[in-house]
């Protein structure tokens, strides 16, 4: 009997993921039983074990990026470039989403009562200066940096131990590198393991939100998602495509080839459970493995392109609820204070919110209008993640068109045989 893709059997889990989670919903009895013993436990575990490879396959991916790249000068040049390009993106981004959200205005005329004076349960520290924030990148102990998933820790040693290992005779420096290359493929491994419960874990999760909140408690804040989705799919399709153009490649093409991550990112919101696949596609489609070693993992932390878009609606969504007016200079501060508070996220689900928090208060902004979004920001967040996902798939594509790497495609045939 011909297995089922993939990609099929997460769609099948998507779709009745919704259906158990409508019944629950609309017989409420036994809902919250089912929803807490049940459904968001197969999900948490689906995350919690992609959670658990992500760091591995980072620190591996990046010293195997810069060990294997030749020089110390080779990898400053390829990082410069991508920081370069991660910055302009997601300020792109991040324009889009302030721009949109002052057009279609979607926070004018939303109904707040009930939370305008209860406060979000977020509470931030003041904002931090740079080398505050340097600082606290610099891990005490790399295994605690490690098992807290502190990302920006664990990619700033690997950084270190990869330069460390380019300076080190080749005698000395291979045995590690093929320690840690052996490691790599092996983590890789599991990661297919993990994936044939992907399917579950989509059920679990989307079950569980259908039945915790239903479809009529969004109908109040459907513009507000309407206008972010818009926003992301204006990107994709404009942006996106644009630079696709440029380095003469397809985004419709693109997105098809991506498909089975691009579903699997929108079903689970977290864009760490399709990492490792995107990875080996990449490779597949002829991206040099130094350099999709070391984009891949950076651009996790640095281009969150539909996180960037979500900070500027919401943003100016709750300026609107509350009837703030924001100046055009308080909105390129926004946008400047947006493009710093947007580094560095992890790629688990919901920490955009955490982020938009941290930019509201700097701001000085309402932070209580976060527990408005928070209730309908799953919704929200599949998209945004599946923009992230689209963004660091091109990303390797023009870094290697700018380090005028030739992409050497490898046969596809087992690849997309799964989708």
């Amino acid at each position: 009997m011909k297995r089922i893709p993939l990609v099929w059997q997460i769609v099948a889990g998507l779709l009745l993921g919704v259906l158990v989670g409508w019944y629950f919903n609309t017989h409420p009895e036994n809902q919250v039983w089912v929803s807490t013993e049940i459904l968001k436990p197969l999900g948490d575990i689906f995350i919690k074990m992609m959670k658990m490879v992500v760091v591995p396959i980072v620190f591996c991916c990046m010293i195997l990026g810069i060990a294997g790249g030749g020089d110390n000068k080779s990898f400053g040049r390829m990082g410069a470039k991508s920081l370069i390009y991660f910055f302009a993106i997601t300020s792109l981004a991040i324009v889009l989403g302030l721009c949109f959200a002052n057009i279609f205005e979607p926070g004018k005329g939303t109904e707040i009562a009930g939370i305008a004076h209860n406060a979000a349960a977020v509470h931030m520290e003041p904002s931090k200066g740079a080398l505050i924030i340097l600082q606290n990148i610099v891990p005490d102990n790399v295994i605690v940096a490690m098992s807290e998933g502190k990302l920006l820790s664990v990619l700033f040693f690997a950084v270190l131990l990869g330069m460390a290992l380019n300076t080190l005779p080749k005698e000395k420096s291979a045995p590690v590198v093929a320690v840690v290359q052996g490691f790599s493929d092996a983590m890789f491994k599991v990661v297919s393991f993990v994936m044939a419960y992907a399917p579950i874990g989509v059920f679990g999760m989307i079950g569980a939100t259908v039945a915790t909140f239903g479809f009529a408690s969004l109908l109040p804040l459907l513009k507000l998602i309407g206008v972010v989705y818009l926003a992301l799919i204006t990107f994709a399709l404009v942006m996106l495509g644009g630079i696709c153009y440029l380095i003469g490649e397809n985004v419709f093409k693109l997105i098809k080839y991506f498909r089975d991550e691009l579903i699997l990112a929108f079903s689970s919101a977290a864009s760490a459970a399709v990492m490792p696949q995107l990875m080996t596609k990449l490779e597949a489609y002829g991206v040099p493995r130094r350099i999709v070693s070391f984009v891949v993992p950076v651009g996790y932390a640095f281009n969150l392109d539909g996180a960037s878009i979500f900070l500027g609606v919401a943003t100016i969504f709750i300026a609107q609820l509350y009837g703030i007016d924001l100046s055009l200079t308080q909105q390129i501060l926004l946008v400047v204070t947006m493009v710093l508070t947007s580094k560095g996220a992890a790629g688990v689900p919901g920490f955009a919110i955490i982020i938009l928090s941290a930019t509201l208060a700097s701001a000085g902004l309402p932070l209580e209008g976060v527990a408005l979004i928070a209730g309908i920001f799953r919704i929200i967040d599949s998209g945004t993640t599946t923009l992230n996902v689209l963004g660091n798939a091109i990303a390797p594509l023009v870094i290697a068109k700018w380090e005028k790497a030739p992409l050497e495609r490898k046969s596809t045939a087992g690849v997309e045989q799964s989708a």
